[in-house]
């Protein structure tokens, strides 16, 4: 675990040597014990002052920590077929004890950050890693003000983050040319100005190809076509022409459990078209912009349920079910934005984080991003490749301490495949490890992990492979 996350930071510039090797030092700190704060990480007050040194340093920037891992995810980006850029918003809360420099959330008494992710993920959801976002606050005097921000131009909003989490998509589309990349996000994204410009790049893409783009509507925009029926100045909406489309097919789809209603079950029936939108009023100097749109509607919802109703807005071709089928299970595969989340704050303890400036808990921030894909890239390498040895991500140490302490066992001959270790591993987080069960998820790997790496130094210090032992048999 921690030799595949100091990787991640490999050929990192931070303009001294010795920020460098510290900055390796301290993410393989911080992942032996993601929960545990600054001071429980580090081993001893001189490592903990060098930690808050590095994290105040001015020559280290939560981008340029980021970069290399960074780099790292494209180059496992091109190794895929198809890398979906998830993108999404979660709210970072310190308001029990804030860093200067950070303003508001939705409320005055809210202090922190609005974290942007960009996340890059294959369609069976393996975490590739993290490839940009951005943080921000508000000021307390803009606070209840949508209206009026709702008339600035794009480049003055906070909304300007999804347009710009699809340009980094495109970019990294000319980085990974052999990739189908393709950006993803919910009702937020629902933003004309990206399908403005993903139609102009692909009129143009002098650089390389643009990113496709999936983006769950917000708005029932209009077409180009008038309504007759109705007749004056009203158009068809795109919500109730694809509803005309013949049925394709259905799609089962597992809903994640959520505040409003327990995990289930949903059969989808699947619609699609192709359809030209006419520009928002206010901005009708913008050209109308042709797409694909699949609706996913759920069909025999249960008795207090809400219905599933998914209208996907697309620039992947759908005239086929299963091209549909396609764009439904891509936007599927969104999901894992939120359990990147859900690690990121519960399994990393993000929003328990004391540092004295914004400055400092965004360095320190960085890393534990990285840190989250990694526990998430482990989770789901699991259900992706369960017969490689676990050799392949985890050393001798690791494992060998993990099977002894468990199994109570001599040692296999042959390490054990990554899905007979990961059984192992996870039963240390809790994890049943029961025949009908589903494959161990994220919070009984953060916590196997955390106790491996505790086995792991054990071993090396006193177990049968030490030097101690060594000695003792001479």
């Amino acid at each position: 675990m921690c030799e595949g996350i100091v990787a991640e930071l490999e050929g990192i510039q931070l303009g001294d040597e010795r920020l460098n090797r510290r900055s390796k030092k301290l993410i393989v700190a911080l992942a032996a014990n993601p929960e545990a704060s600054i001071n429980a990480a580090c081993e001893g007050w001189g490592d903990t002052l060098a930690a808050y040194r590095f994290c105040d340093n001015s020559s280290v920037t939560p981008q340029k920590i980021l970069e290399p891992h960074r780099e790292a995810t494209a180059a496992r980006m091109r190794q895929q077929p198809v890398a979906l850029i998830v993108q999404d918003t979660t709210e970072l809360d310190f308001s029990a004890h804030p860093p200067s420099g950070v303003e508001c959330l939705n409320k005055p008494y809210r202090l922190g950050l609005y974290d942007h992710t960009l996340l890059a993920v294959t369609p069976e959801r393996l975490c590739l890693g993290v490839v940009g976002g951005e943080q921000y606050s508000r000021a307390p005097d803009s606070l209840g003000r949508a209206n009026e921000r709702s008339t600035l131009p794009i480049e003055e909003k906070e909304s300007l983050r999804w347009l710009t989490g699809y340009r980094v998509a495109c970019e990294l589309a000319r980085q990974c040319p052999t990739t189908s990349v393709v950006s993803v996000a919910d009702r937020e994204a629902d933003i004309y100005d990206i399908f403005v410009e993903a139609r102009q790049l692909k009129q143009t893409a002098p650089a390389g190809p643009a990113a496709e783009y999936i983006i769950r509507a917000r708005v029932d925009r209009c077409l180009t076509q008038r309504d007759e029926e109705a007749g004056g100045a009203t158009y068809l909406k795109v919500r109730e022409e694809v509803a005309k489309s013949p049925l394709l097919g259905t799609r089962e789809v597992d809903l994640p459990e959520t505040p409003k209603r327990p995990a289930r079950k949903a059969i989808l029936e699947i619609r699609a078209q192709s359809v030209l939108v006419k520009p928002p009023h206010a901005r009708s100097r913008l050209p109308a912009v042709e797409m694909q749109v699949v609706s996913a509607r759920e069909t025999g919802v249960p008795e207090g349920e809400t219905e599933v109703s998914w209208l996907l807005l697309t620039s992947l071709p759908v005239e086929k079910l299963d091209e549909a089928l396609r764009v439904v299970d891509y936007y599927v595969a969104r999901w894992t934005i939120e359990i990147f989340f859900r690690v990121l704050k519960t399994g990393c303890g993000v929003e328990k984080i004391q540092l004295e400036t914004l400055a400092r808990l965004q360095n320190c921030l960085a890393f534990y991003k990285i840190i989250a894909a990694r526990i998430l890239y482990l989770t789901y390498l699991n259900r992706v490749t369960p017969d490689i040895p676990c050799t392949a991500v985890f050393t001798a140490s690791e494992w060998k301490s993990v099977w002894s302490v468990v199994t109570k066992e001599k040692l296999p001959r042959k390490p054990p495949t990554l899905a007979e270790f990961m059984k192992l591993l996870t039963e240390l987080g809790g994890y049943n490890n029961r025949a009908t069960e589903a494959p161990p998820g994220p919070q009984a790997m953060w916590i196997g992990l955390r106790r491996m790496l505790d086995f792991a130094r054990a071993w090396l210090a006193f177990g049968p492979e030490s030097e101690g032992a060594a000695q003792s048999c001479v």
